[in-house]
């Protein structure tokens, strides 16, 4: 499955960049900007891009051309709480468009920061992106299946554990030895397999 997921991926990142309805746009004078994930939702580990596409108000009302050579005196950076990153811009096969590769780290807020010029008119914007989610939104079966089949298998090791002491106690099994050593020695077996039950539930609610 997982193969499978980064041949997908590898094919997007291969082609040119696709349009999303999450991006976030704004308008300095005439120049319209627009920000935001390749891949969406993005998700916290894997590979994604940083999409921005450069429009210009024409003299016709709706009407926008796209903008070339942007990052001729342009930089971009990308935040994170109080950590940034200086983007490495490249540009799309589709005119007006740009990317820069990352893989966030982190789940949350991520914003874009442009700041410089395009055509004269100085740009200084800080743009937010779409939250990072976790690996959760993806994940199949959710992880708690495997947590729910856990708790299956030890409770049909616990009942196991109690019908052998039940069995024993009783007499139902029995233990043939001149004295108790085998007795005690099976007392033991028991006492262990009860052990190694208390640990694995330990390592089950660690994991939770």
């Amino acid at each position: 499955m997982k193969i499978l997921l980064f041949i997908l991926m590898g094919i997007l990142f291969t082609g040119a960049i696709s349009p999303s309805f999450a991006h976030t746009t704004v308008n300095v004078e005439q120049l319209q900007i627009e920000v935001g994930w390749n891949l969406e939702p993005p998700v916290e580990g894997i590979r994604n891009n940083i999409v921005l596409k450069f429009t210009e108000r024409g003299d016709v009302e709706g009407q926008y051309t796209s903008v070339i050579n942007v990052f001729k005196n342009l930089d971009a950076k990308i935040f994170y709480g109080g950590a940034s990153k200086s983007l490495d811009i490249e540009s799309d096969p589709k005119p007006g468009y740009y990317f820069s590769k990352i893989i966030p780290t982190k789940t949350g807020t991520y914003e874009v920061e442009l700041k410089g010029e395009i055509k004269g008119i100085p740009i200084d914007v800080k743009i937010p992106v779409e939250d990072v989610e976790p690996t959760s939104v993806l994940d199949f079966p959710p992880k708690s299946s495997q947590g729910d089949a856990d708790v299956s298998a030890l409770k049909n090791a616990i009942s196991s554990l109690q019908q052998d002491i039940t069995k024993l106690k009783s007499g139902e099994t029995t233990v043939q030895s001149e004295d108790s050593s085998s007795y005690d020695f099976a007392i033991f077996g028991i006492s262990i397999a009860g052990a190694a039950i208390i640990l694995a539930v330990i390592s089950l609610v660690k994991r939770k």
